[in-house]
């Protein structure tokens, strides 16, 4: 089963002082742990993100497409990267998830995919 972990930045490290990317030590543990996902077999694809500052809605709903600036929730957390692995079952995705969060230093979620 493939599951999308998550990372959700809170602004802690904005408010230390840090900028909205990893430290060089986070991003030296996050390629360990690449690393390891790959070497286990668990990795499928991995991605960070800029901050919400360059987001753009696009809403095609209706007649015309709205595009708009900003993210499309005002938040003190946002989403700055992401997982996809291939694991067993959540127990697995659950225990990965936990060594994610400490090489990034940043809180996680973790959602299946919905199955065909």
């Amino acid at each position: 089963m493939q599951y999308l972990i998550s990372v959700v930045d809170d602004g802690q490290a904005e408010a230390a002082g840090s900028d909205l990317s990893a430290s060089a030590a986070e991003d030296a543990a996050i390629d360990v742990f690449n690393e390891q996902l790959r070497t286990d077999g668990y990795w499928v694809f991995a991605g960070g993100l800029g901050g919400p500052v360059g987001a753009t809605v696009v809403d095609n709903r209706g007649e015309t497409p709205i595009i708009s600036d900003g993210p499309f929730l005002e938040s003190k957390e946002y989403l700055a990267g992401f997982w996809i692995i291939e694991a067993p079952d959540l127990d697995v995705a659950l225990r990965l998830a936990a060594g994610g969060s400490k090489a990034c230093n940043r809180k996680i979620e973790v959602r299946p995919f919905l199955q065909p």
